[in-house]
């Protein structure tokens, strides 16, 4: 039995949630709250193994009750279900600690499969949202410029020969995020693999 805690700030989301979690064979809706400032007080009492965490909130959003919530109980798996499908949001969600990614525009069993997936150790992600990783055109493709503040960090330590593992370390993110990071960098600067894109780094003197 997956036990899920539900944080959203929409009544019509909460209800429409606990319905499909209640009817839904393997899940238990553990829990259920309005603010993710009420998150941490939530897992600690009720043991979720998935929090499904809304984004916008009006006292403390998705990205800041997903840190509070890992540093109470870092057993617990934290998957965004949000309206936002930008780049920096779902970048934002996962250097929080969050392990997927969901839309609210998901059918049912999509969400579903998600927590499931989530609870095996799974990265899940929705269509569109991986979608923001790719560049929608871009004018600043294939130029240092193109790239986020935390994207050139990566690349540079990727260009000094580190492996994913202690990148992560030294940038206090999760290797799953240091992954992200270079799936979309691959993509701006057109390479393939990290040879190509630590001699791209050294070529536009990001070193």
């Amino acid at each position: 039995m997956i036990r899920v805690l539900i944080v959203d700030d929409h009544a019509v989301v909460r209800r429409g949630l606990s319905e499909l979690l209640d009817g839904t064979e393997g899940f238990e809706q553990c829990g259920v709250i309005e603010d993710g400032s009420l998150a941490e007080e939530a897992v600690l009492r009720l043991n979720p193994d998935v929090v499904l965490m809304d984004l916008s909130m009006p006292n403390m959003d998705g990205i800041e009750a997903t840190k509070v919530v890992l540093q109470a109980r870092p057993e617990t798996k934290v998957v965004i279900l949000t309206s936002f499908a930008e780049h920096e949001r779902i970048i934002g969600a996962l250097e929080a600690g969050a392990v997927g990614y969901l839309l609210k525009d998901a059918e049912p069993e999509d969400i579903t499969r998600a927590l499931r997936d989530a609870v095996e150790g799974g990265v899940p992600l929705s269509p569109r949202a991986a979608r923001a990783f790719l560049p929608a055109n871009r004018p600043t493709r294939g130029t240092a410029e193109s790239l986020t503040s935390r994207e050139r960090e990566v690349l540079a330590l990727v260009a000094t020969g580190l492996p994913n593992k202690s990148i992560a370390r030294k940038l206090d993110i999760s290797e799953k995020t240091v992954k992200a990071h270079l799936t979309r960098i691959f993509s701006v600067i057109g390479v393939a693999e990290r040879t190509s894109a630590a001699l791209w780094a050294q070529r536009n003197g990001m070193l």
